[in-house]
């Protein structure tokens, strides 16, 4: 019997400038442990007079995580963080009761050809800590556990697993990690996983039960504990998950609670304006956006 449950094919969206391939969240599975939002950015080259400019936005009720495989983000809030995110390192801001923040070409990479690629992912909060304060840690490369297991490489970019720990200061029992492995080769993690798991394909591929599978997928298992198959040569790969939340969150923009009446009131406050500004990018206001009835 197989053991994957879904198979979630990347889709395109747009984001402005950018097309991104989205991954969560899916009609099928709307989360994977307490991951509910992913997205593939790239790899999109950019030239001298495109930028990335993702204006201030707000967020509420989760933590966002963004990795990069190439490029460079500037990274600014409304607590007052400026960062540029390079890749390998990761970004790891809690939004709680509310955050704004924007991701844009560093002013110094304006004026030259440049290549974005990476990863945007929403993990959701606990429900009782879905109204925490907000916060933002940056976690530069050299920091994420990196171990080998005979010819795999393996990266812990947040969570806890296989008696490793990364430095991101996750809320709840979850794992971001990454495999790589430069010739074919048998992956065998039953009993070492835990809640629910999603494994995506940056590149190469995999086979599972006499299948195989290539970039831009998401495979869901049935069953963590019977997690093996065989990777194949030069591959990268990035098995996700952890224990799901009892209770059902909403989506809404960039809004995630468990009662819909946070989303209402986040709503209201950033047609009001009522947010905390971005030190450094106050001038410009995105608003709400209308979703055409269906």
């Amino acid at each position: 019997m197989s053991n994957i449950q879904l198979i979630i094919e990347e889709r395109a969206a747009d984001i402005g400038k950018f097309l991104v391939g989205r991954l969560l969240p899916f009609r099928q599975k709307r989360m994977i442990g307490p991951f509910i939002y992913l997205d593939h950015m790239g790899p999109v080259k950019l030239n001298a007079r495109e930028q990335m400019d993702i204006r201030p936005h707000p967020h509420i009720g989760l933590s966002t995580l963004t990795f990069l495989f190439e490029g460079s983000i500037m990274h600014r809030d409304s607590l007052g963080n400026a960062v540029e995110i390079q890749p390998g390192a990761v970004n790891w801001m809690t939004a709680g009761k509310g955050i704004v923040h924007s991701e844009r070409t560093p002013d110094y990479l304006r004026d030259s050809e440049k290549i974005m690629h990476g990863l945007q992912i929403w993990v959701a909060l606990p429900k009782d800590l879905e109204q925490m304060e907000p916060e933002f840690f940056h976690i530069e490369a050299q920091q994420l556990p990196t171990w080998e297991e005979g010819e795999l490489q393996f990266k812990l970019v947040a969570g806890e697993v296989m008696g490793h720990r990364s430095a991101v200061p996750v809320y709840s029992p979850l794992y971001m990690l990454e495999i790589k492995s430069k010739q074919k080769q048998t992956v065998d993690l039953e009993g070492k996983l835990f809640g629910e798991s999603g494994l995506y394909i940056l590149g190469g591929g995999i086979e599972s039960e006499g299948n195989q599978f290539g970039p831009k997928q998401i495979l869901v298992a049935k069953d963590t504990s019977l997690c093996a198959f065989t990777i194949e040569a030069n591959s990268t790969i990035y098995i996700f998950g952890g224990e799901a939340f009892p209770e059902e969150r909403f989506i809404d923009w960039n809004f995630v609670a468990s009662d819909k009446e946070l989303i209402r009131k986040a709503k209201e406050n950033w047609e009001a304006q009522a947010f905390a500004k971005v030190p450094g990018d106050e001038e410009e206001f995105v608003p709400y956006p209308t979703f055409p009835k269906k």
